[in-house]
């Protein structure tokens, strides 16, 4: 076996791993790079919330100890994304998205994304108290296409990639359509696609596996829906539009994709056929 399988393989069995370390990369490039954090208590409390909430709720829920992969990846993202000059913003916004997974599900399953619901319902709650990464981080080339290039290869392992590639494509076409409408310059318009707040959403909530519709074109369909709506909020002057259009497109098709179980009915009928 060749070097390449071996480490093929290894990271293979321990995939579950790579999207938190990837997370650790954009942390360590926007902290190093742009010193995005005034102090690191703030990530140091979105994570440590968010691992002691799983410990706690999955042994109350569950009966057991969780893995803590998912909290990780969860805290890091409320840790990157959110800004305020206060320490509990960061805590409580990364306690809600843990609980999220417990408190609202249905057929044994949670129909929010963790970080997307948090985040989304502290800027509705609490608006003077917290906001999103957003122009903290430059849009240098080097940084960039290294997180780009990791975060395809890891929706591209996670099979994943077409709901980032619909999106994008969905957003780059909206843009366009934004430029016309309100006589702007198109790259401006496509430019916050660069930025640390869009990585995050491309690559982990827009595709977080557990919130995702069943079946492929569903999956292309909703990332489609997500930019259309985001486009419409944009439109109306919504800053943190493709928080929001996910928050309610992404439930809303969990919840009747597991109601009517659409990618099932299309395989009986292609059987059929």
């Amino acid at each position: 076996m060749t070097v390449f399988n071996q480490l093929k393989e290894f990271i293979d069995r321990n995939f579950r791993y790579v999207p938190p370390l990837f997370l650790t990369m954009i942390l360590l490039i926007g902290h190093f790079s742009y010193g995005i954090f005034k102090s690191q208590w703030t990530i140091i409390a979105a994570i440590g919330t968010s691992v002691v909430v799983e410990l706690i709720m999955g042994r109350i829920f569950t009966g057991r100890w969780k893995n803590l992969s998912s909290a990780y990846i969860s805290g890091i993202s409320v840790g990157i994304l959110v800004r305020s000059t206060m320490i509990w913003p960061y805590m409580v916004t990364a306690a809600i998205s843990i609980m999220t997974k417990y408190l609202f599900r249905y057929k044994g399953q949670h129909i929010f994304n963790p970080s997307n619901f948090a985040i989304s319902w502290m800027l509705i709650a609490a608006p003077y108290g917290i906001a999103i990464l957003s122009v903290q981080w430059g849009n240098d080339l080097l940084p960039m296409t290294a997180i780009w290039i990791a975060g395809l290869v890891i929706v591209w392992r996670a099979k994943r990639l077409h709901i980032t590639v619909t999106y994008v494509l969905s957003y780059v076409l909206f843009a366009w359509i934004r430029s016309i409408l309100i006589g702007g310059q198109f790259l401006t318009e496509l430019s916050p696609l660069t930025g640390p707040m869009y990585q995050l959403f491309i690559f982990f909530m827009i595709t977080d596996p557990p919130t995702n519709v069943r079946g492929k074109k569903g999956q292309i369909l909703v990332a489609f829906l997500v930019a259309a709506l985001e486009f419409v909020l944009r439109m109306n002057h919504f800053i943190y539009a493709p928080f929001y259009a996910l928050f309610i497109v992404g439930p809303i098709a969990k919840l009747l994709d597991l109601k009517f179980d659409f990618s099932s009915q299309t395989t009986r009928q292609t059987s059929l056929t």
